[in-house]
């Protein structure tokens, strides 16, 4: 009775975080593909088989849903983009930020692609707290890419006179064009020239 009384409130805390997290997972899945606005209590249920209510128990409001998937959002953008790139530094960092991005949308990681590129399509026109924080994750992806490439240059990888944020710019450019028409077109040749394209930006910006 005692061992009982005890483990019952971990194992409920336990199930309560994992089914969160399988809601969270969904809802960006979802989102991808129905946007954030298209987040409903039901359709998540539908898709997590957890009843409606215990959907609505996770989240005080629409908008708490919709900002805790962005956040889960950036974490498996983190896991998945980011840390395989940070075991290298400088040219190699920027060169594997660019490829890992690029995989992370071949492999269909999620459905509609990028969580962030249509997450900035649907909000760049509001304001309010969603619309901040999907840009402060596109700043920081931003920043991630400058820091790589300005180690480049201190590590002569890069001319000394390389333009960081107009390179940044262009790489940036070409992963979400890819991004872009690799979705609409589900043809692996825009990967390909994706990457191409990054090879000559980065070739050009090397020392003669």
């Amino acid at each position: 009775m005692t061992d009982r009384s005890v483990k019952t409130p971990r194992r409920t805390r336990a199930d309560g975080d994992r089914t969160k997290q399988l809601i969270l997972d969904t809802a960006v899945r979802l989102a991808t593909v129905e946007g954030l606005d298209g987040l409903t209590i039901g359709k998540l249920a539908n898709a997590t088989a957890v009843s409606k209510s215990g959907v609505y128990a996770h989240f005080d409001s629409k908008q708490d849903l919709q900002l805790a998937t962005v956040e889960n959002a950036r974490k498996l953008f983190v896991d998945v983009v980011v840390v395989p790139a940070l075991r290298d530094e400088g040219l190699e960092r920027l060169t594997g930020l660019c490829e890992m991005f690029l995989s992370y949308v071949e492999q269909r990681t999620l459905p509609g692609g990028c969580f962030f590129a249509a997450a900035a399509s649907e909000l760049g026109g509001r304001a309010g707290p969603l619309r901040e924080l999907v840009a402060t994750n596109q700043r920081d992806w931003i920043g991630l890419l400058s820091a790589a490439a300005s180690q480049a240059v201190t590590n002569q990888q890069l001319r000394s006179d390389t333009d960081v944020a107009g390179l940044v710019f262009e790489l940036n450019a070409i992963v979400i064009s890819a991004n872009t028409g690799f979705i609409l077109h589900d043809d692996p040749v825009i990967i390909s020239r994706a990457r191409s394209a990054i090879e000559r930006v980065l070739d050009a910006a090397k020392p003669t």
